[in-house]
């Protein structure tokens, strides 16, 4: 499937394979997105994490100097922006995100960002408003999608869904070591402690709250590189998943 360019809030709905579509769920830093875009390099599928468009709300909730803590406020510019992801134009980055035509991409997981976006997320105005697009996307088949609650409130019909997980300080070491490498100047402490606080909201909130499909095969990535996740998940779509061809 060719696809090169994404509005997400004029996209047309042109095929419902949902047996073809695959769900990634998981908690912060679980790997969600290093093993989706392999996993979509091997199948021939588009990767896209629907993290996002949350990611890309909260960075021009906070660009517009909104305040994350009003529901209201952060409701309505969800229901009035507009987000568009595009081919970047770095080589380096898997995608450029644009808001009301300006490109957030860098912004999207900066520690500020990264500090507000569950609270953005938990709104249900904004869940509300984020949803449809979302299962737009999916319902084309032949796509990946990554999120917390996609296998169990975007997509629940989905052909084969994953949950994937670690510990939290195993994901605060990967995390930090990405850090690291950019040059950031964050602490393991200060990441684990991050990434614990993103748990309890993302788990705990009354809308879509974090949790495994019952239906979906659930994979610790403790001991397992992103590789190993993915010959895993290869194998379970040969078993599992007759509509979704393995090269």
């Amino acid at each position: 499937m060719d696809i090169t360019s994404f509005n997400f809030w004029e996209f047309a709905v042109t095929d419902k394979r949902l047996e073809k579509t695959i769900a990634i769920d998981g908690p912060a830093a679980s790997g969600k997105t290093t093993v989706g875009l392999l996993l979509g390099k091997k199948l021939g599928y588009l990767c896209l994490d629907t993290g996002v468009f949350y990611r890309a709300l909260t960075a021009q909730v906070l660009a517009e100097g909104v305040d994350p803590n009003s529901e209201i406020q952060v409701t309505q510019m969800a229901e009035s922006c507009e987000v568009s992801v595009r081919p970047p134009q770095m080589k380096e980055k898997d995608m450029a995100v644009l808001v009301n035509g300006t490109d957030l991409t860098e912004q999207l997981r900066t520690p500020t960002v990264n500090r507000w976006v569950s609270e953005v997320s938990a709104y249900p105005g904004v869940r509300k408003a984020i949803l449809n697009l979302q299962r737009q996307v999916g319902l084309q088949g032949e796509v990946i999608l990554l999120g917390r609650d996609i296998g169990t409130v975007v997509l629940p019909d989905a052909g084969c869904k994953f949950y994937l997980t670690a510990t939290a300080e195993e994901r605060a070491k990967r995390r930090f070591l990405e850090e690291k490498r950019s040059g950031s100047n964050l602490s393991y402490e200060e990441i684990l402690e991050s990434i614990k606080h993103r748990d309890m909201l993302d788990s705990s909130r009354d809308c879509a709250p974090l949790k495994a499909a019952e239906d979906a095969f659930l994979i610790d990535s403790d001991k397992l590189n992103p590789q190993q996740v993915v010959d895993n998940m290869l194998e379970i779509i040969r078993r599992h998943c007759p509509f979704i061809v393995v090269p």
